[in-house]
């Protein structure tokens, strides 16, 4: 079954340092770009991450500090980058919790402001997990019949998380084919920003979740210890949480004024 789309969507995959969205680069990404009207694009960067690669990530996706070493680095990159995904809905295999995160964090690094509020996401992973609980390789085995060569190969994984969705959609009567709700049915919780340091309550109100002021709504935090937020904006959080809670207190400050 082909997605209906009303517009277009990026599957995409990080290999990347490691797992640490706020201090971990990317060293390959793959996109892959479908149009409403069947259409595909699809490219694949290497990247110099400008940080030494650890053996270990290397045993994983098999590229090391020689393969990049005459790459662009992602600043370089990011232009192109944004164009290709700035007009689109993003989907991926885990993409949520992880490449999404560590995506936002490159873009808002190399100057780009990157959010999510004029798009949606849908997670292939969630979708995989909430119907059958598998990898990446099981579920392409599963869905679509077939061995996953080159795992841990950014452009592979694409391409299969791409084919995996499609089969999703025939196998699932239930699961619509509609992105927003595939984003709503991948959504794991009403997180704010990406890494899941501020959420909604029930009143859709930010509140912190976790530390000393957890479950405490943003605002009246930044009320009663003014410093807090320069303490956030200091310490090593993601720079995409920063960016959301600027613009809680920028917000906060505005509705003061009129």
């Amino acid at each position: 079954m082909e997605l209906k789309l009303n517009r277009p969507i990026c599957f995409f995959d990080l290999e990347t340092t490691g797992i640490d969205v706020a201090k971990d680069r990317i060293v390959e990404i793959s996109i892959l770009k479908i149009f409403p009207n069947g259409n595909r694009e699809s490219k694949t960067w290497l990247v110099n991450p400008t940080i030494p690669i650890p053996f270990q990530a290397s045993q994983v996706h098999g590229i090391t500090d020689e393969k990049v070493a005459n790459e662009p680095t992602f600043k370089e990159l990011s232009g192109q980058i944004y164009t290709m995904i700035k007009d689109s809905d993003l989907a991926g295999y885990n993409s949520d919790r992880f490449d999404i995160p560590l995506l936002a964090e490159e873009l808002l690094r190399a100057e780009v402001d990157f959010d999510m509020k004029n798009r949606v996401s849908v997670d292939v992973q969630t979708i995989f997990h909430k119907k059958e609980e598998r990898t990446l390789s099981a579920a392409y085995k599963f869905y679509c019949n077939q061995s996953l060569e080159n795992a841990h190969s950014a452009e592979a994984d694409t391409n299969a998380t791409y084919e995996i969705l499609k089969a999703q959609l025939d196998r699932y009567e239930d699961l619509d084919n509609d992105v927003k709700l595939l984003s709503e049915f991948t959504t794991r919780k009403k997180a704010v920003d990406f890494a899941g340091f501020i959420a909604l309550n029930d009143k859709g109100q930010e509140i912190f979740t976790f530390g000393k002021h957890k479950g405490a709504l943003v605002e009246d935090v930044f009320e009663k210890e003014p410093g807090y937020f320069g303490w956030i904006q200091n310490a090593d959080f993601p720079l995409y949480t920063k960016k959301v809670l600027t613009g809680i207190k920028l917000r906060k400050m505005n509705n003061k004024l009129f």
